[in-house]
């Protein structure tokens, strides 16, 4: 048995098979985020609540890139950053502030996921933010918020604020910085991402035109969320999660290690 294969058994002999799923999934997402082009070589994180009672969070292994990430290589955390099941890896404590505050505030944030891509920056700087202009931007529009950037994400006394600004919707504009989403599982938190992003990149080459732009009539935005459940039935990110797996375990399978 390889090294590789004995650190994955080791952790998942220690851990609930809920666990271990969630695991799974979480480091799909990476591998998802990278094979998307959307990862900022190692600065962005996704994390994920570990079934169960206790407050604890998977998160990357900081240093490693997302296309590295497996199941056995995440690291759990409880909601102050501290490492709580033994591990060759580390985090960076910083960069877990917008998740804790999130998870905190949220029981349904189950899967946090932030990214710095060119296009959701590009937006981010925007005063007007996301514009109605798209039929992808509907789909955040109809849940959205925004927060003003305050420097890099390290003070604690930032997290309320933060928090206040997400309110009870599932993505956020973080001015100057980037997006967020968050969802109940890792799918929906990852295909709200990927709206997320479609939005902002239709949204910067539609600007880049130099055309005038319409905007989506306000009664149409209004009806979003309705149309959004049918469009999925009812479903949300679990209608594409197992097509995404299968995309997956096709480039390279071992996020399952």
């Amino acid at each position: 048995m390889s090294t590789t294969q004995m650190k994955t058994a080791n952790v998942r002999e220690r851990v609930s098979s809920q666990e271990w799923q969630m695991r799974v999934d979480t480091a799909a997402a990476y591998r998802l985020v990278a094979l998307y082009g959307w990862d900022d070589l190692v600065f962005t994180h996704i994390s994920a609540r570990v079934p169960g009672s206790q407050h604890h969070f998977l998160i990357n292994p900081y240093g490693m890139m997302f296309d590295e990430i497996t199941a056995s290589s995440l690291v759990k955390v409880d909601l102050d950053g501290n490492i709580v099941m033994e591990t060759d890896y580390h985090i960076n404590p910083a960069g877990f502030t917008i998740h804790s505050a999130v998870h905190a505030a949220r029981e349904d944030a189950l899967c946090v996921m932030h990214t710095h891509t060119d296009y959701g920056v590009a937006v981010s700087a925007q005063r007007q933010g996301l514009l109605p202009i798209s039929q992808q931007s509907l789909f955040p529009l109809s849940s959205l918020g925004y927060h003003d950037y305050e420097g890099l994400a390290l003070n604690e006394d930032e997290k309320p604020r933060l928090v206040a600004d997400l309110a009870d919707k599932s993505y956020l504009i973080l001015k100057n910085h980037g997006l967020l989403t968050i969802g109940s599982t890792v799918a929906d938190a990852f295909l709200a991402m990927y709206i997320l992003e479609r939005a902002c990149k239709i949204q910067i080459l539609a600007q880049s035109g130099g055309a005038e732009l319409t905007p989506i009539p306000g009664p149409i935005l209004a009806g979003i969320t309705a149309q959004a459940e049918a469009a999925t039935k009812g479903l949300g990110g679990q209608l594409v999660w197992p097509g995404l797996l299968r995309k997956l375990d096709r480039v390279d399978p071992s996020y399952r290690d």
